[in-house]
C-alpha cells in the first residue's frame, strides 16, 4: 500500500509540476519529497529532474507516469463500481440527450425507469450538440458520430441504419414505389442541414443508384420531418429507431426495404458517452444500462425489419 501511495503521490507531482503543488491540501512538500525519493529508492531510478522553477520527468519517470497513470485510473474506476454496487438509485442525474432521440425512443420508455427507481431524478438536457461533461456537470451524454480521443467510457446504442417510410394514407393515394427511380414522381420530405442535399443513394449487391428527389416541405429538425410524414406529405428517410414506434402502430409504413439507403456520407451511429474518471456510479450504469435495453428492444426483431405490417398498395410490408 506505501509503494501504491508513492506512485500516486508521483503522478499528481508530475501532473502539478512541483512538490508544493502536490502537497496542498493533502500533505507537506517534505512529505511528498520523501515519498518520491522512497520511489526511486525501490526502483532504483531518478524519475524527476529537479530544478529551481519546475520539476520535469526523466525518461524512466516518463515510462512509469504514463503506464502507472492508467493503472491507478482503472483501479479507481474499478474500486468506484464496486462501491456503487451497494449505493442507492438516488439524487439527480444530470443527461444529455440528443433531440430525436430522446423525444422519440427515451421519453416514452423514460416512466418504466422512474417507477423501477422512485427517487431517481433525472435532469435532462435535449440539443445535438456535445456539450464538455465535465464543464456542465453531465453524468451521461448520447453522442453520434466519431467520437473523440478522450478520457471518456462509450456504449453504442445503435447503428443508424436508415430506411424510407411514409404514411399508409400517402401510400394508398400516390402508391409504394418499387425501385429508387421511382421516386422521382413522389413528394420526398427533405432534411436542410448543409451537408445534406437532394441527391438520396441506394445500394443493393452491387447496385448503386442516385436518386435526386424533390418535394414541398424542407425542415433542419428530424421531429419536423416526422411530423410532416405523419401528415401524408411525402417519403422520408430517417434512422429506423426513430419511427419504429410509428411503424409498429402502422402509422408509417416501410417502402425500397431491399436496399439501403443514405442522404449523407456518413453512416453515424449512436453511443451513451460518461467519463472514466468519474468511475460509474450506480445510478450512471442504471441510466445506460436502461439506455441499452430501450434502444436493443427496437432491433430485437429477428428480420430487422420491424414488427409486421399493414401491406402498401404494391404489398411491401415493413
Amino acid at each position: 500500500m506505501d509503494e501504491l501511495k508513492q506512485i500516486r503521490t508521483f503522478i499528481k507531482v508530475v501532473d502539478s509540476g512541483s512538490f508544493s503543488a502536490a502537497a496542498r491540501d493533502t500533505s507537506s512538500v517534505s512529505s511528498v519529497a520523501r515519498q518520491v525519493k522512497a520511489l526511486e529508492n525501490e526502483l532504483g531510478a531518478r524519475l524527476l529532474n529537479r530544478n529551481s522553477r519546475r520539476l520535469s520527468p526523466t525518461e524512466a519517470g516518463r515510462r512509469l507516469y504514463e503506464r502507472a497513470h492508467d493503472l491507478v485510473n482503472g483501479l479507481d474506476s474499478v474500486k468506484a463500481e464496486v462501491r456503487s454496487l451497494h449505493e442507492d438509485v438516488t439524487g439527480t442525474l444530470r443527461v444529455s440527450l440528443r433531440v430525436s432521440a430522446g423525444t422519440t425512443v427515451v421519453m416514452p420508455a423514460l416512466p418504466k425507469l422512474l417507477a423501477q427507481y422512485p427517487d431517481l431524478v433525472v435532469d435532462i438536457r435535449l440539443t445535438d450538440e456535445r456539450l464538455d461533461l465535465i464543464a456542465e456537470k453531465i453524468d451521461v451524454a448520447m453522442w453520434m458520430g466519431v467520437l473523440p480521443d478522450a478520457e471518456i467510457v462509450a456504449r453504442r446504442l445503435t447503428p443508424t441504419r436508415r430506411i424510407v417510410c411514409g404514411s399508409l394514407r400517402y401510400l394508398e393515394r400516390h402508391g409504394a414505389p418499387s425501385k429508387p427511380d421511382e421516386l422521382r414522381r413522389h413528394q420526398c420530405i427533405l432534411f436542410s442541414a448543409p451537408s445534406y442535399g437532394r441527391i438520396w443513394t441506394f445500394k443493393r449487391g452491387d447496385e448503386t443508384h442516385e436518386v435526386e428527389v424533390r418535394g414541398s416541405v424542407r425542415a433542419n429538425n428530424g421531429l419536423v420531418l416526422l411530423s410532416a410524414a405523419l401528415q401524408d406529405l411525402g417519403l422520408i428517410v430517417v434512422p429506423e429507431w426513430m419511427v419504429w414506434a410509428y411503424l409498429r402502430r402502422g402509422e408509417l409504413v416501410r417502402v425500397l426495404q431491399d436496399y439501403t439507403v443514405s442522404p449523407h456520407q456518413d453512416h453515424a451511429e449512436l453511443y451513451a458517452v460518461f467519463q472514466s474518471s468519474r468511475g460509474a456510479s450506480r445510478k450512471v450504469r442504471v441510466f445506460v444500462d436502461f439506455l441499452l435495453a430501450t434502444f436493443g428492444a427496437l432491433s430485437s426483431d429477428p428480420t430487422g425489419a420491424g414488427p409486421p405490417q399493414k401491406p402498401t398498395p404494391s404489398k411491401e410490408r415493413c
